[in-house]
């Protein structure tokens, strides 16, 4: 199974709750631990600027290019600005593209940079079996950016981002399953209009964002909710998505439901959310098509915790690669 991770991920955000010292930690407890072999890991390019526009106005990539970011736009992206900042993230989300592109046998899996314009993408999905067709990004998974302006520590919605080129490579339907403790916004808006893609949420509901766009699936779930609640919920509502007959689904696997989060208000436990990734990787292995995991929010008061649950997402993909159980 490949697995997409740049060390440049860990961005200097000075004191903040979003830790992405997360990123190089889950890399390396991957490769300490074998789950991952480090000959299969890919080091991305950033996205290009063409392809960010893709989702996003030229206005508000203007604005993060040169740094004229507002106050009130810094606000409510809720990171300071910076350039490391930006081509951190705008990496990231190159990450999330190459990830999808790899999935779906749609560029030459070299271990390589992959090409960093939009124009560059030629091809159609491959029909390779469900091991080569997995493919998880320690990173991404930023669903609230808007395509008008950042949100909730996501600058670019690189799964948003990732959908738009696959489409242009000639998929039809695409489903985002986001599993995050807060509602996917940005995607759920940019999406609102485009029925080829299924945007299911499930998330807490008296949490973050105040204004939640109707997605394809929403559920929101009480406070409190646990292992028990969370996972009969998720059995009832994947054959909805499924039922979209996905070419590729999109896997947003917060660690942010835990007990233990910082912003979140859900009871799940570690075991709970191992369940969780095991019920999303076995109904996407049965509909044999290609899975794209990205890691999405994780604040535990200890950052070991978040990156167990991380770590724990990945050995799950990587046991449904192998057919295991």
């Amino acid at each position: 199974m490949r697995l997409v991770y740049s060390p440049r991920y860990r961005i200097d955000l000075g004191r903040h709750v979003f830790p992405t010292r997360k990123y190089p930690l889950v890399h390396a407890r991957l490769i300490e631990t074998g789950v991952i072999d480090p000959s299969n890991v890919v080091e991305p390019g950033p996205a290009g600027w063409d392809e960010l526009a893709l989702v996003h106005t030229q206005e508000y990539l203007a604005k993060m290019r040169d740094g004229t970011m507002s106050l009130d736009d810094l606000a409510q992206l809720e990171l300071p600005w910076s350039a490391e900042m930006v081509e951190g993230f705008r990496l990231m989300a190159g990450g999330t593209i190459q990830a999808a592109l790899i999935a779906c046998g749609l560029v030459h899996d070299d271990r390589t940079q992959r090409p960093q314009s939009a124009q560059s993408h030629q091809g159609v999905a491959g029909s390779a079996g469900f091991a080569s067709n997995v493919v998880c990004h320690v990173g991404g998974g930023l669903h609230h950016a808007f395509p008008n302006h950042g949100e909730g520590f996501c600058p670019f919605n690189d799964v948003a981002l990732a959908a738009r080129v696959l489409q242009a490579r000639g998929l039809e339907r695409i489903a985002i399953v986001d599993l995050d403790v807060h509602h996917g916004n940005g995607t759920a808006f940019i999406f609102e209009s485009d029925p080829r893609v299924f945007t299911f949420s499930m998330h807490q509901q008296h949490n973050y964002p105040m204004w939640k766009p109707r997605g394809s699936l929403d559920v929101g779930l009480p406070d409190g909710t646990d292992d028990a609640g969370f996972l009969r919920e998720l059995e009832r509502t994947l054959p909805t998505v499924m039922a979209h007959a996905p070419q590729c689904v999109f896997y947003l696997a917060g660690a942010d439901p835990y007990e233990d989060d910082q912003l979140g208000g859900l009871r799940l436990t570690k075991e709970g959310l191992r369940q969780r990734d095991r019920l999303v990787i076995d109904a996407v292995r049965r509909a044999g098509v290609p899975l794209v995991v990205t890691l999405a929010g994780g604040y535990a008061r200890r950052v070991e915790d978040t990156v167990a649950i991380h770590v724990a997402t990945i050995h799950e993909a990587a046991k449904g690669a192998a057919g295991e159980s």
